[in-house]
This record gives C-alpha cells, structure tokens and sequence, in this order.
C-alpha cells in the first residue's frame, strides 16, 4: 500500500483481509458526518409526522428513505474495507458521494411527506455512480477480482437507470416499483459476490457498524436534549419532562450496553453470515433512528404540543426500542446467553411492549427499566461469554 510519490495514484488491489489494527480511516469517519445530517432530518421529520397524528404514513415514508440512506452507507463500507487506497482519487470520488447524501438529505421532507422522490433519487444516483467508478477503478487494477467488481458495476448502473426511470411512472405503479428496485439492489451484491467474494476485513467492518450506531444514539440523545430545552422555557410540566430526561438517558444508555456487550467481528466468517449481519442491521438502525424521534412525540405530548396522544403516542418510542434491543439480541448475543439470561432478556422485551398501553410518562419510565433488564441480562454468565462459550445450539440452517 506505499506509493512511489505523493500524487501517484495507487493500484487498486484488495486489501489483506486480516491486516492486523485495522482502524475506521480519517476519511469514513468524515464520510459519515454527512450522514448525521441525512438520519438527523429523516428522524426530524418522523418526528413532525408522527407528533401530528400521520403515524402510518409517517413510519412508511421514514422506513422508504432510511433505506436510500443505510443502502449507500452500507455499500461505501463494504467496498472501503477491501479497496480503500486513499490516494487523491479515491478521496475525490469519496466526495462526491459525500455531496450526493447531502442531496438526498435535503429531499427527505417532499419524500416523507408527499412521497416525493426526487431529489431523493438524484442524491442516490449521484452517490452510486460515484461507488460505480470506484468498482471500475478496482476492475482495472486487480486481476482477480475483475469480475465481481464489473458485476457490481453492471448491476449497480442497471438498478440506478431503474430509479430516474421510476420517478417518470404513475404514484401507484411508482409506490410498488420502490419496493422492487429496493429488492433488486440488495440482490446485487448476492449475485456480485456469488462469483467470487470480495475480501472484507470484520474487526474493521464490525468497527464501522459500531460507529454508526453511536452516531444514531447520539442523535437521539441531541433531539430529546433540544425538545426538553424548548419545552423548559415555556415552564410547564416541569417534573414530567425532568423525568423524561432522565428516563431517555437510561434508555439510550441500556441501547449502546446492549448494542456493545458482545464482540461482532466472529458474526461475519462467510458470505452468508456477512449478508446477514449486513442486512439484518437495516432493521437495527432504522429503530435507532425511530428513537430520537419517539422521544420528542412523548415530550410533545406531555406539553401539550401533540395531536398523537395514547397508546399511538407512545408506540412512537416503545416499538423501536424493543425492535432494537431485538435485533441486537437475535443477531450476537441470543446464543452467548444461558436460558436464566435469554429469560431475562426477553422479559424486558416484554416490559418494553406492554408499557405502550400506560398513560403520561409511563410508557418513557417503564422502557426505561425494560432496557435496563435487557443490559442487564447480557451481564449473566458474562465470564462464559467472555471466554467464547456459545451457551446455545447453532441453527443448522
């Protein structure tokens, strides 16, 4: 990975999958600023949809362009894990898809709102004909991985053309058509990677993950901080929104315990457990960016700001949690646990759910101690765990 020079561009060749320190590079942590903004206004605009009554048709409208955002994410991750020369060229085309996320940044609101896709779309394309350059690039320079890198490039430029052509079809037919484009991008990289698989380091790529996690953790924390400043300043409902606070933080908390109380890097040994892990994580980060905006509607609705109210109301924020600390659960840590903790765990779960039908802040206090159980419940036989002993039998699927 030297470089005879300082403007030289470097050959383009897989990277050693099992480098040893392999670090989140100066230039992803960058890239993935420009996706605070990107989960910060989707979650915002959740937040607005569901504050006004529009609950299903607010999830639905999030869910559609969270994907546009974890897809691009997560592509740039995978291929910066086996490609990332960080020569001036890669760094350029890794700007330009920096700018394409800020485009589709700004397009959430028509898109959650009215279904507007455009600039959505015009974000994406930019973004992924920016990563096709990039599969092009390494096409060119490693022999043995010539042809997935063209696969990815061929399909990636198939499903984008299938996008523009998209925006041109009747809201019926366009609506449907989402759902199968979203179906044929996450076909891509299977097909891709069936061929021969690219090599992907998992201590970096669990790393990668891990950060954005915290960066929508982070989120949820920031908007639930700014909601209880705004509402504080009117001087009503002080010791309801004081425990909400508090109750949000423990939340946000017993999420990163959980999230963080097993390693991950051991969940991607093959191309099926890779797509798993990589996919399965749409869910969990889509519930982390749900969060944020479901502790605003519960602050909404203690002052009086809210048109939800009830159990719609705190769905908002007891649903994503418990899909998250699920999800977490089902993918790394179900099978570390004994049965004393697997019990544990799902009790909370189970706090979680019931506490929607709870009225005032019941609902926050409650998921509150529910995620404490669940950090909690990783803790039991942790030394076991620790040591790799896998407390329960693997599927054989």
């Amino acid at each position: 990975m030297t470089d005879t020079s300082r403007g030289a561009l470097r050959r383009m060749r897989a990277r050693n999958p099992h480098e040893n320190h392999r670090a989140a590079s100066p230039l992803e942590l960058f890239f993935d600023l420009v996706f605070v903004v990107a989960v910060s206004l989707s979650s915002q605009q959740l937040h607005h949809m569901e504050a006004d009554g529009n609950l299903g048709f607010g999830v639905l409208g999030y869910l559609m362009v969270f994907f546009a955002i974890w897809w691009a994410w997560m592509n740039f991750t995978w291929f910066a894990t086996s490609f990332d020369t960080d020569d001036w060229l890669y760094r350029v085309m890794t700007f330009v898809q920096m700018g394409g996320v800020l485009v589709l940044a700004s397009g959430t609101g028509p898109a959650m709102e009215q279904h507007d896709f455009t600039l959505v779309t015009i974000g994406y394309v930019i973004m992924r004909l920016a990563l096709v350059g990039q599969w092009l690039r390494a096409a060119i320079s490693d022999l043995d991985l010539r042809s997935t890198a063209l696969r990815y490039a061929t399909g990636i430029i198939v499903v984008q053309a299938a996008w523009v052509a998209r925006l041109f079809l009747p809201d019926t037919a366009g609506f449907v058509a989402f759902f199968v484009l979203a179906a044929a991008e996450i076909a891509v990289p299977m097909w891709a990677e069936s061929h021969r698989p690219t090599p992907w380091n998992p201590h970096h790529i669990t790393e990668r993950y891990s950060l954005f996690a915290l960066i929508l953790l982070g989120e949820s924390i920031l908007a639930s901080t700014n909601a209880i400043i705004e509402a504080l300043h009117e001087g009503h409902h002080i010791p309801d929104l004081l425990t909400l606070s508090a109750a949000g933080l423990v939340i946000a908390a017993g999420m990163w315990w959980v999230y963080f109380s097993r390693e991950h890097h051991d969940h991607i040994d093959s191309l099926r457990s890779s797509l798993i892990y990589g996919y399965f994580h749409y869910l969990i980060f889509a519930a982390a960016g749900a969060f944020s905006a479901g502790v605003e509607v519960a602050i909404d609705a203690t002052s009086d700001h809210a048109e939800a109210t009830g159990i719609a109301a705190s769905a908002t924020l007891t649903i994503p949690v418990a899909l998250f600390v699920l999800g977490i659960w089902a993918l790394t840590i179900r099978r570390t646990l004994a049965p004393l903790g697997n019990s544990v765990f799902l009790f909370g779960v189970l706090v979680i759910l019931v506490s929607t039908s709870l009225p005032g802040t019941g609902p926050v206090v409650a998921t509150a101690v529910g995620t404490a159980s669940t950090a909690v419940a990783t803790e039991i036989d942790r030394k076991r765990a620790s040591h790799g002993v896998n407390l329960m039998p693997k599927d054989r699927a």
